[in-house]
């Protein structure tokens, strides 16, 4: 049975008044895949920065890789591989410079050989001595994870790897964490795509600070078993939504692109009450058929069940 390497039990930041971890508890077990999925603001960065050791919880507790985040901070940052949300490398180093820096921040030992793998690794190749800031987007976070990983830790956090990268670079720097993870690394990382965090083994949904679920994609779905989602082709769509939001059936409603995934209860008679309802208030429907339940559609059904919880 494969033992949790991070761990928190009930982990909580504020500030001041504001509480932006709230009371947060979940495993990774070793050599997972592991997601943290929420939107911005939803405490995805900060429980991130305790589990490395880089900020004190107000409460509760978290250990990596058999430590204590807050008493043995400094030997969880020797554990562990780092890439933050923010482009944090030297703009002005080459890549190879870049990975040379910090692989001998890290004491790593027969360097040469380290950097040459890891280029290959991060799919650098040719491009060893250009300057970080002359890198494309995707290159760059192709830079970011090779430092992050340069030292072989056990261990590797991702904070929104793949912010503000095109979805064909988005699907090929998950091909890179899978590469990782079948070399028995350990991954946790965090994202605002509901599309990518199917690619996880494992996802804890966050929101408000509070983890809402946690288990595997396909069973978190299943959290919207007794739901009928819709997918409406309306307009106005901003009144649809409106008038969706307040009928007695809908138990949530959002944009899905063009169209609106509604989430029913009472079966087919209630969709046609929804439907009469909508042409009542003078939305136009275009369209109206049964959606399989996205990652998207159980995380604002799980929101809306906090608040009225």
């Amino acid at each position: 049975m494969a033992e949790a390497v991070i761990e928190a039990k009930e982990l909580s930041k504020r500030f001041g008044d504001f509480v932006a971890v709230d009371r947060v508890s979940f495993q990774v077990m070793a050599g997972e895949v592991f997601g943290f999925l929420g939107p911005n603001g939803a405490g995805k960065t900060t429980t991130i920065r305790m589990l490395c050791g880089l900020m004190k919880p107000s409460s509760g507790s978290a250990r990596v890789a058999s430590h204590d985040c807050a008493k043995e901070s400094e030997k969880v940052k020797k554990r562990i591989g780092y890439m933050s949300q923010k482009f944090t490398l030297y703009p002005d180093l080459t890549v190879r410079e870049n990975l040379e820096f910090y692989g001998s921040i890290y004491g790593v030992k027969n360097l040469k050989a380290r950097l040459h793998e890891v280029i290959g690794i991060v799919w650098l190749q040719g491009l060893e001595n250009k300057l970080a800031k002359d890198l494309a987007v995707g290159h760059r976070q192709r830079l970011a994870l090779g430092c992050a990983i340069v030292h072989n830790p056990p261990v590797l956090f991702l904070d929104e790897p793949t912010s503000g990268v095109d979805p064909e670079k988005r699907r090929k720097f998950w091909e890179l964490i899978y590469e990782l993870k079948s070399q028995g690394t350990t991954i946790l990382v965090t994202t605002h795509y509901m599309d990518e965090a199917e690619y996880c083994e494992r996802l804890a949904l966050i929101g408000s600070g509070r983890i809402l679920a946690c288990d595997t994609p396909a069973a978190i779905k299943k959290a919207l078993w007794s739901v009928q989602v819709v997918e409406l082709v309306c307009e106005p769509q901003i009144g649809a939504l409106k008038v969706l939001k307040s009928h007695r059936a809908c138990l949530f409603a959002s944009a899905f692109g063009k169209a609106i995934h509604a989430g029913i209860v009472g079966g087919d008679e209630a969709v046609r009450s929804v439907y009469e309802t909508l042409l009542s208030n003078g939305v136009v429907v275009h369209s109206t058929s049964k959606a399989e339940p996205s990652l998207e559609d159980a995380f604002i059904y799980l929101v809306q069940q906090g608040k009225s919880s």
